[in-house]
């Protein structure tokens, strides 16, 4: 397909413990467009984080990939020796962690180790690789990035850190970035412009975008199309705005539902019953049926996945087709 620039088939990721296999991903599929925002979203221990880190090649023994592709721009990723697919990270595929220390080294400058992601993937002058990252930081917002080079990363507030590993994710202009999670510890100003700033970055370079988050209100005003995962499978997905205006999932609704700004004032706030399945063991079936209100005996088999509408995909056998108020 024309500008498609990442497509996942039938992803399972699995880690082998001693109390048994954790199905951490358990046959995702999902495609990200270029230029377009992808936002993954579910409670923790969903598989999201995991999926991302399956995407960018950094699940660590214990884990490994059981099934499945992973089709950047028609290359399967699964199928690459280690070597090559380090030439692609942080060159053609780049990851925004959550805690930006595990991008920055605190012991050397800015300039040393934007520089260094430079050389790693490109041949040029140093003077050139300092341009690129004095240019890199002045794309993400940070005033005086000429002195700011110089300074180490205890210098720089939370945000402004996380304004620099941005800023290295982007040093090669990437064709896809996985972030996940990067504005969680963020101030709700600062998220604001960093959410602006990615957005507008994606659209101008036509980078595309995997989002992992479970912030319903950032998915509202960042991604373009959302996919919600429960215990390791998407449940529903389908355009930002069909899905969050008019969910078909139970377990979607009820992630939209306790949004504290949908609860009426000075009343409780409406939650979902139950904890979050361990992924060693499984129900049969429906993972979402002991926390579902709607869940009868035909719930004890996989349900399917269907296609509701245009865009849309669904893994349900009753769908609620009333819209959130």
């Amino acid at each position: 397909m024309s500008g498609l620039t990442l497509e996942v088939r039938g992803l399972s990721t699995h880690f082998d413990t001693r109390a048994g296999t954790v199905r951490a991903v358990d046959g995702v599929s999902f495609s990200v467009r270029r230029g377009r925002v992808l936002g993954l979203v579910g409670e923790s221990g969903s598989g999201k984080s995991v999926t991302g880190f399956s995407v960018i090649g950094l699940v660590d023994p214990p884990g490994r990939i059981a099934a499945g592709q992973i089709l950047f721009k028609g290359t399967d990723l699964t199928k690459l020796r280690e070597e090559e697919l380090r030439r692609l990270r942080g060159n053609r595929i780049a990851m925004i962690f959550q805690d930006p220390m595990m991008t920055l080294n605190p012991v050397l400058r800015i300039d040393t180790q934007m520089m260094e992601t430079v050389f790693a993937h490109t041949k040029v002058s140093r003077q050139e690789a300092w341009e690129r990252s004095r240019d890199a930081l002045g794309m993400v917002g940070i005033p005086s990035p000429e002195e700011r080079l110089s300074s180490y990363p205890h210098q720089f507030s939370g945000g402004m850190r996380q304004r620099v590993a941005i800023a290295i994710a982007l040093l090669h202009r990437p064709d896809l970035i996985v972030a996940d999670e990067p504005t969680t510890a963020l101030d709700v100003t600062i998220q604001a412009q960093i959410l602006a700033e990615v957005q507008t970055l994606a659209r101008e370079y036509g980078t595309a975008l995997i989002w992992i988050t479970h912030d319903l209100s950032v998915v509202a005003g960042l991604a373009d199309e959302v996919a919600v995962m429960y215990a390791g499978r998407i449940v529903e997905s389908g355009v930002v705005g069909e899905v969050l205006d008019r969910p078909l999932h139970p377990y979607t609704h009820g992630l939209i539902g306790s949004v504290p700004s949908r609860n009426k004032r000075g009343s409780k706030l409406r939650q979902i019953p139950g904890m979050t399945p361990s992924l060693v063991d499984l129900p049969k079936g429906c993972a979402f049926r002991t926390r579902c209100s709607h869940a009868d005996a035909a719930c004890a088999e996989d349900p399917p996945i269907i296609e509701p509408g245009p865009g849309r995909s669904l893994r349900c056998f009753h769908p609620q087709l009333e819209s959130v108020a």
